[in-house]
């Protein structure tokens, strides 16, 4: 099939890539509506990676996906662990990782670069490192001191993905800065260098859903990006907004301190919704969660685009149950078709 280039663009980074066969298929024998909006469509869901070990290694607090060189999808824990998964979304490897002093991370976004080596957020600083295949440190990337300052605990860099055929790295604030709306949202980027080094880029701005944080961020190919947002009250559970947002023609804000006063003539990134993950069919899944409105959804976190469709993607996600009784480890399928430019 002939690609639109917002698809074509992103081919080199699934061509290898698989829809799971543990997501693609859901566990209900008996079919079902799958449409969540007209824009996307649930494929299914897979909960066996659920309360499981990996050579002696919690698989659980999953918290990012991304895939990796050869085609296969890579697993983000909190913990400080990478989970390399087959193509029936089972553990392959694990490799932990740390920080300077050798530390374990509060590590939430993953991005890998085409020679194999891995950009990891940690939403404590906030900060962003790399480490090569094994794990082991190669460098840390500057990050505006504004960020730092002002940020709310836990709610830093929650979402990494690169764009620009790996030469952009973009990072997303789950929660606001304490200068700017409690619904703003700063977008960092970084450029590649002439040594390969990433440099400090643009900052834009994304208004957010009111009670919603940025969960993940993947970029689509042709300057907008898919974002995940994610939010939990207890008279409905856990929800989650998908998006695309253009930031191509937002205003650079890396300079401005606050963001709380919209007529300042700041320029946000714009959004398009693509579906209410609530509005779903739950496909018969199952719930530990007290309140839960949908229970397929839980605490949603990680995003990667893991197959083509025509007209669209086909995206796999993951929850972070936090190794909790209540939550589960749960992987998604979902195709969704893209806004024209």
């Amino acid at each position: 099939m002939r690609l639109r280039p917002a698809v074509a663009a992103v081919t080199t980074a699934v061509t290898a890539a698989t829809c799971l066969t543990a997501v693609a298929s859901p566990a209900s024998a008996h079919p079902a509506p799958r449409a969540c909006s007209p824009s996307a469509r649930v494929t299914g869901y897979s909960d066996a990676l659920d309360k499981t070990t990996f050579r002696g290694a919690y698989v659980g607090n999953l918290s990012a996906l991304a895939v990796d060189t050869n085609g296969r999808l890579t697993a983000l824990s909190d913990r400080s662990k990478l989970f390399t998964l087959d193509r029936h979304a089972r553990p392959a490897s694990v490799v932990s990782f740390a920080d300077e002093t050798g530390q374990q991370l509060d590590s939430e976004g993953l991005a890998i670069q085409r020679d194999g080596t891995r950009l990891i957020t940690s939403e404590t600083e906030p900060s962003v490192r790399r480490y090569d295949r094994r794990g082991r440190l190669l460098e840390r990337l500057p990050v505006p001191g504004a960020l730092q300052t002002h940020k709310v605990s836990n709610r830093t860099f929650e979402g990494l993905t690169l764009d620009d055929h790996g030469n952009t790295l973009i990072a997303s604030m789950e929660g606001w800065l304490t200068t700017d709306g409690t619904d703003t949202r700063r977008i960092q980027t970084w450029r590649r260098g002439h040594r390969g080094d990433f440099r400090l880029g643009r900052q834009f701005a994304y208004m957010g859903d009111t009670g919603y944080g940025i969960a993940e961020i993947e970029a689509i190919g042709d300057g907008r990006l898919l974002v995940l947002e994610r939010s939990f009250a207890s008279s409905v559970g856990w929800t989650a907004h998908l998006y695309v947002a253009d930031p191509r023609s937002a205003t650079n804000v890396s300079g401005i301190t606050g963001l709380a006063n919209l007529a300042s003539g700041v320029r946000f990134a714009s959004k398009t919704l693509i579906a209410r993950l609530e509005d779903c069919p739950p496909l018969g899944a199952p719930s530990k969660v007290e309140g839960q409105a949908n229970p397929l959804l839980g605490n949603i976190e990680g995003m990667a685009i893991t197959g083509l469709r025509r007209g669209g993607l086909h995206l796999t996600l993951v929850t972070d149950d936090g190794e909790s009784t209540t939550e589960i480890t749960r992987l998604y399928g979902l195709d969704v078709r893209l806004p024209r430019r």
